[in-house]
């Protein structure tokens, strides 16, 4: 298998309100949900860096299509890494999904790794690390 990963999709339990939050909160850019006129085909797509986007979906969605009985959304299933140029920047992206709804789960300190990280969910529960990594700082 090539490393070829283009989208990332998010389940979510309320479609509209996840879209406020990456779009007006956090401002991802997007066309906003589309696929309304299908049975499970309500999504909305947000651009990420060249190549890659997000995607939110009905968790109910993702289990008509996957065949998956709806489950119990774990938080520490996964982690979405979100690094920055700076650790001023932390700070400034933490304070961004806060005022936009996100729950800070730990705001940054210092990391052992000698980097900068905090933790925030987003209305759905997702837990998204922002991160300065001096080793893997962003190419903007």
């Amino acid at each position: 298998m090539k490393p070829r990963i283009t989208l990332i999709t998010l389940g979510v339990d309320d479609l509209e309100r996840a879209l406020r939050f990456y779009r007006d909160g956090l401002g991802l850019a997007t066309g906003g949900i589309i696929g309304k006129e299908f049975e499970h085909g309500a999504v909305a797509f947000f651009d990420l860096q060249a190549g890659i986007k997000l995607a939110i979906w009905p968790r109910a969605s993702i289990s008509h299509d996957s065949g998956i009985a709806l489950g119990t959304p774990a938080p520490t299933d996964f982690t979405l890494g979100h690094n920055v140029s700076s650790r001023t920047e932390v700070d400034a992206v933490l304070a961004l999904a806060k005022n936009a709804g996100a729950t800070i789960v730990k705001p940054a300190v210092d990391t052992s790794w000698g980097g900068y990280a905090g933790y925030f969910q987003d209305p759905d529960g997702h837990l998204w690390e922002i991160a300065w990594n001096p080793q893997l700082l962003p190419v903007d």
